[in-house]
């Protein structure tokens, strides 16, 4: 399976009589993005606005993030069971706009969306204050339940995103990156000598909208599976996730996935890459063995020496990556994880709800739990009083002067447990 993924860098976000995009401008019409929202019955109010970097602007509560794609050549099209058809994708070529994001911003939830500052200290936390964005105000009609104004609010961020890609299909130049992995057969094979390493990456599922999408099916519903990576970049995986903004992994942060791209880099140099393992993170003991038990039975039947596993969210997920972990070692299989934690204000406390002795290869993405007052901004695009109920702020949060203090928490993709974030260390 082979994927060109043509990168078109946007370089220019502005207002326009009509979307369009030429030599890196990208113009919105706003007008139409709120006609074509607004045929979706579920909301009763549709606004767009867009949020530059380096601006005095505030966004909250941020529900996703995506980044404009669509297919130009191949089978399907991108977010198959959203946009496209449930037709297999991972082939062909596929348009990215680069340096753009789509941001849907409602109050669906309320203590599990996000908050994106474009300058100041919040903005080093958070990867989306240096994309131009096109944000989603989002709201629903009276009594349409939480579930369904999720569903909306999902599926008008994939459609707006989708819209923007397809204004710049004619767009020439850009850089072209191929991505090609070989069938199993000769995975096996290939590259003697190097290890041969597969990706167990962890769905969120644990319902009540904490959910992941798989070609439109919810993560729960599914057994542990196996996925080209090359899927997942044309959308195949979408967050449906109301958790903790932090360490959502949110559909942009899908689409691009630091694990499968460095495993891509390193792949014939210093390690096999075969494949992904797709698992999800349920709520009961058994449901948990299950997955376990299933995905380890896949990575031993490719034969691999090594997994890294990523984690989505924070506490009962825990359990599954541990659980995850300790299979595959007792397995023969070398596991590497990457987490976040949760340790404390003060960093002093136990930074995972589980623990086993084999889980001694660990990537932190830091701790959720710092403080960071974030200060007042001259615009706020969307609900500033969600700061006091969101996940990592409390009652007062909010300050009179407009500046908020709150846990890196609170921040969109600050602690992504993929490794889409800004945040790093060094040796000393």
């Amino acid at each position: 399976m082979e994927l060109k993924l043509k990168k078109v860098a946007v370089r220019s976000l502005l207002d326009g009589d009509k979307t369009t995009f030429t030599d890196g401008v990208l113009k919105v019409n706003r007008r139409e993005i709120v006609d074509m929202l607004m045929k979706d019955k579920r909301f009763s109010s549709a606004m767009v606005e867009l949020a530059l970097p380096g601006e005095s602007t505030r966004i909250l509560p941020v529900k996703d993030v995506v980044e404009p794609r669509c297919k130009l050549e191949g089978p399907g099209e991108v977010f198959p069971g959203f946009i496209g058809d449930v037709e297999t994708v991972g082939e062909g070529t596929t348009l990215a706009l680069v340096g753009a994001a789509v941001v849907t911003c409602g109050k669906i939830v309320g203590f599990q969306e996000g908050i994106i500052d474009m300058s100041g200290p919040g903005a080093e936390y958070t990867p989306f204050s240096k994309t131009l964005n096109v944000v989603l105000v989002v709201e629903p009609v009276e009594g349409l339940e939480k579930h369904e104004y999720e569903s909306a609010c999902r599926l008008a961020g994939l459609k707006t995103a989708h819209y923007l890609a397809t204004a710049a299909k004619g767009a020439t130049g850009g850089e072209v990156e191929t991505y090609c992995l070989p069938d199993l057969a000769k995975a096996m094979t290939s590259f003697p000598g190097l290890p041969k390493v597969a990706y167990l990456y962890m769905l969120q599922s644990q319902g009540l909208l904490h959910d992941t999408y798989v070609y439109g099916v919810d993560a729960k519903r599914i057994i542990p599976t196996l996925i080209h990576p090359n899927e997942v970049m044309d959308g195949a995986i979408v967050s449906g996730n109301c958790v903790s903004a932090c360490d959502k992994n949110n559909t942009y942060s899908h689409q691009n996935n630091p694990i499968i791209h460095h495993m891509y880099k390193r792949h014939g140099k210093d390690l096999n890459f075969v494949g992904c393992v797709i698992t999800n993170e349920n709520t009961t003991l058994a449901d948990k063995k299950r997955s376990s038990s299933y995905a380890v039975k896949l990575a031993k039947m490719l034969g691999v020496e090594g997994v890294i596993i990523s984690e989505e969210g924070f506490g009962n997920p825990d359990t599954d990556l541990i659980m995850n972990c300790r299979k595959a070692e007792q397995s023969g299989i070398k596991t590497v994880l990457v987490t976040d934690e949760y340790a404390g204000r003060d960093g002093a406390s136990q930074s995972l709800a589980d623990a086993c002795p084999e889980a001694d290869a660990v990537v932190t993405a830091a701790n959720a739990n710092e403080i960071i007052v974030l200060p007042r901004m001259e615009k706020i695009i969307g609900l500033p009083d969600t700061a006091n109920v969101i996940a990592g702020g409390f009652q007062g949060s909010l300050r009179g002067d407009g500046s908020i203090e709150v846990e890196i928490q609170a921040i969109t993709g600050a602690t992504s447990e993929l490794g889409f974030s800004r945040i790093g260390a060094y040796t000393i």
